[in-house]
């Protein structure tokens, strides 16, 4: 237990990405670094329906479909 003196855990703590809430990191948290399984498939969901993307950089520009290699 902390006395006043004592300085606090030194565990890291985030906002879930999701809904904000204050997230311990820590291998007790296993949806970190979200709060919970419901606010990682709503952020999966987001990626999933490209809602969520990476931008491209300036000058970049996405491969033409006959240089893709689709072969296994």
């Amino acid at each position: 237990m902390n006395t006043p003196n004592e300085p606090k855990s030194s565990i890291k703590q985030v906002n879930c990405p999701t809904c904000q809430k204050i997230v311990r990191w820590s291998e007790a948290e296993p949806y970190r670094p979200f709060c919970s399984k419901q606010c990682q498939l709503i952020d999966f969901g987001a990626w999933a329906t490209e809602r969520y993307g990476i931008a491209e950089q300036e000058g970049e520009s996405p491969p033409a479909e006959e240089d893709i290699d689709d072969s296994p």
